[in-house]
């Protein structure tokens, strides 16, 4: 569907991880939080509005923003 997305697909559409392996990994170790929940399930869909808690080098707090078909470049990294 067009309004939601897998949270690993997300992530790395969004490119805050290299490989889709890895924000899959980062999922299931309990390193993301979606509305504030902790998720273990890469499967997890995320949809416009939802607020990605991602605990790497640093705590980043990002809100969706739109929904991509496939990885684009940076510019468009950024609008998601």
């Amino acid at each position: 569907s067009e309004d939601r997305q897998r949270i690993d697909k997300w992530l790395w559409h969004a490119r805050m991880v290299r490989t889709r392996t890895d924000a899959a990994a980062l999922t299931t170790a309990g390193f993301v939080r979606l509305n504030g929940k902790r998720m273990t399930a890469a499967a997890h869909p995320v949809r416009v509005g939802d607020m990605v808690t991602l605990a790497l080098d640093r705590l980043w707090v990002l809100r969706v923003e739109g929904i991509c078909g496939r990885r684009g470049d940076a510019p468009a990294a950024r609008a998601l």
